[in-house]
């Protein structure tokens, strides 16, 4: 009784020491996510500059592997109300943030808990990043940039478009046109970024294991 006690004691400490690690790891995750926020590269000539490219979702994809899906979603809900915080944009940038982030962290983290590969990690976070792209046109055209319409004016969002591409004749042919591709070419960056750097980082995350 005495040892299977003992047994007992010794799992709900190391699942403690699992959960707090785990929760540690997230935080520092979030925190360095949120300051890839603050670091926004406007691209003038391919996408209006409301949108801007910046790396916080790195973090995140980060955590979803190291971690599981659900963390990754976690940091990426943290990061964006850090951000929301400090922001201009009213929380509609972060509200697209997280939609789109929380979808290509989820899925990638997803696939990849269930074929822990390299060749697994590839197609889980190629997916992710797929995903995302596609989920960017409704996220957008029915949520984000509705909300977008109480303090910009419809056609002038699309006037931005048309800058770029005067053939453009609505929002959701510039969603489909601007937003999409460059939502997947961000995701693909991060990939990218998460593999060149995520073997010298996994030791650090699973507690040197």
């Amino acid at each position: 009784m005495k040892e299977e006690s003992s047994i007992r004691k010794s799992e709900y400490f190391m699942r403690g020491r699992e959960s707090a690690r785990r929760v540690t790891a997230a935080g520092i995750l979030s925190a360095i996510a949120y300051l890839l926020m603050l670091i926004e590269i406007p691209l003038p000539l391919l996408i209006p500059s409301f949108i801007k490219f910046d790396f916080s979702d790195l973090p995140a994809l980060i955590g979803a592997f190291a971690l599981g899906p659900l963390y990754g979603i976690l940091i990426e809900f943290i990061k964006n109300a850090l951000h929301g915080i400090s922001s201009g944009s009213f929380g509609v940038g972060e509200l697209s943030n997280f939609l789109l982030g929380a979808v290509f962290v989820g899925v990638s983290g997803f696939l990849y808990q269930r074929n822990k590969t390299k060749r697994g990690a590839i197609f889980a976070s190629v997916s992710g990043a797929a995903a995302m792209a596609l989920f960017s046109l409704p996220s957008n055209l029915y949520v984000v940039y509705p909300v977008y319409y109480n303090f910009m004016p419809k056609e002038t969002i699309l006037a931005a478009y048309q800058a770029i591409l005067p053939s453009v004749k609505s929002i959701f042919q510039s969603l489909l046109i601007f937003n999409l591709p460059f939502t997947f070419a961000k995701g693909m960056v991060d990939v990218l970024i998460t593999f060149l750097i995520y073997k010298q980082l996994s030791p650090l995350l699973h507690g040197g294991e």
